[in-house]
């Protein structure tokens, strides 16, 4: 007989930022896949705040109307700035209107909580530094979105200088919007200090036209190495499940 609804595991929703670009989807459905396969019976669902569908307040109430009384959120940000204290909180609050008692439980954002990094984005990133194959470097740039929260500039500062650290590099930051220096020009800084080759890490969860700009910019600058974005490895489907553990038996927030 198959279990019900309250013998499973509860579902989890991974909320992205949302694109126009088509691959950001893709890379966030291949997330929930890998997601759910790394835990048999965990029903994952992907959801966006903006330009793709579904929405995180519709997978809510659709996963209320289906019987599940709990879920658990996890924000597929890097950094905790608006979306993390405005959309996700108005997300959930909607869906919670529309289905009274509904128990939501949000995670941290997926970057730095508070001032330690997560040694699993650390691998992530230098994963997909490996996987670009340069060959060697003597500096590094951690490409980011950007964003105007001075808060959330810090933890991606955090997370460049941890993971220069963790690889023995000068590391600078970059933005793709929102916040100076642009990739190509964090790039160029570092060579005429006196750096050879430069290798951009990318502080990304799914390409996109940000992602091709630091490309680009970076490439033009000089650059050896440009990573691909964390998409659906390894490490960051073990952050996922982590933060989902995380909140297990927390108050619903």
């Amino acid at each position: 007989m198959a279990p019900g609804v309250g013998e499973c595991p509860d579902p989890v929703v991974l909320v992205a930022h949302g694109s126009r670009d088509p691959r950001a989807a893709a890379a966030t459905c291949a997330l929930a896949r890998a997601v759910s396969a790394a835990r048999p019976g965990l029903r994952v669902l992907p959801s966006w705040l903006d330009h793709t569908r579904p929405g995180p307040t519709e997978v809510l109430r659709e996963l209320g109307a289906a019987g599940h009384p709990r879920a658990v959120l996890v924000p597929l940000l890097l950094t905790a700035a608006y979306h993390r204290r405005v959309d996700i909180p108005a997300a959930v609050a909607a869906a919670r209107e529309s289905v009274p008692g509904l128990a939501v439980r949000v995670t941290d954002v997926l970057g730095p909580a508070a001032a330690d990094v997560d040694h699993a984005l650390l691998a992530g990133l230098r994963r997909r530094l490996a996987e670009a194959e340069p060959g060697g470097y003597d500096a590094l740039v951690l490409a980011a979105a950007g964003t105007r929260d001075p808060a959330a500039r810090a933890s991606v500062g955090r997370v460049a200088a941890a993971l220069g650290t963790a690889l023995g590099a000068p590391t600078r930051v970059s933005y793709a919007s929102a916040a100076p220096p642009a990739a190509g020009a964090a790039v160029a800084r570092l060579r005429a200090r006196g750096a050879r080759r430069v290798a951009v890490a990318a502080y990304f969860l799914a390409p996109g036209l940000f992602h091709d700009a630091v490309t680009a910019s970076a490439r033009d600058a000089g650059a050896v190495a440009v990573a691909a974005p964390l998409t659906d490895a390894p490490e960051l489907v073990d952050l996922v499940l982590r933060r989902v553990a995380a909140v297990q038996g927390r108050v619903p927030s």
